[in-house]
């Protein structure tokens, strides 16, 4: 099978698998994106707890890293919103190309779009939520603020859709063998 190739009967489940998976995350995504373009105040105030550290511990020796500025603070959930607007585009896209290819082949095309935005979910949940969020300004130590759960949930998600998109074409877990006649 090429990359032209429609999916063998063996490799289409993993193909629908990855589709479904795929516009799953992009629909989750664009969600997430509508609900913080549209009731901007519910997750500027997360974001600005978060940042101000103002409901965890106050250890004096973590202290130093709370941002307070409310225009800084703003500044980084205006990026977070960009960030999943385009996330949820680049996903749309990918789910497009997904479907496109179950019928006529392309599947590397797909792929490559995919796994652009699935790496980009996997940073902002990943890099941005649980290791910036969670351990540089102590969200977990928030009872009231503290994001962790949602954020593992939504990096977990995507990265196994992520391991579908990249799962081998042949039944038995090898890739499929290329076709020597084109």
């Amino acid at each position: 099978m090429t990359a032209c190739d429609p999916p063998t009967p063996a490799a289409r489940p993993r193909a629908l698998a990855a589709t479904r998976l795929v516009a799953t995350v992009a629909l989750y995504m664009a969600l997430v994106a509508f609900g913080n373009i549209t009731d901007f105040g519910t997750n500027q105030e997360f974001v600005r707890h978060v940042l101000a550290m103002d409901t965890t511990f106050e250890d004096e020796d973590l202290m130093w890293r709370a941002v307070e500025s409310r225009t800084v603070q703003d500044i980084a959930y205006v990026a977070i919103i960009a960030w999943e607007t385009v996330a949820a585009l680049v996903l749309i896209a990918a789910s497009v190309q997904w479907a496109a290819a179950l019928r006529g082949g392309g599947f590397a095309r797909a792929r490559r779009t995919a796994s652009l935005g699935l790496l980009m979910v996997l940073l902002l949940f990943g890099a941005g939520f649980i290791a910036v969020g969670g351990e540089w300004f102590a969200m977990w130590q928030s009872e009231d603020w503290n994001g962790l759960e949602a954020a593992t949930r939504n990096f977990v998600v995507a990265g196994l859709a992520l391991v579908v998109v990249h799962l081998p074409a042949g039944e038995d877990g090898r890739p499929a063998p290329r076709d020597s006649t084109r």
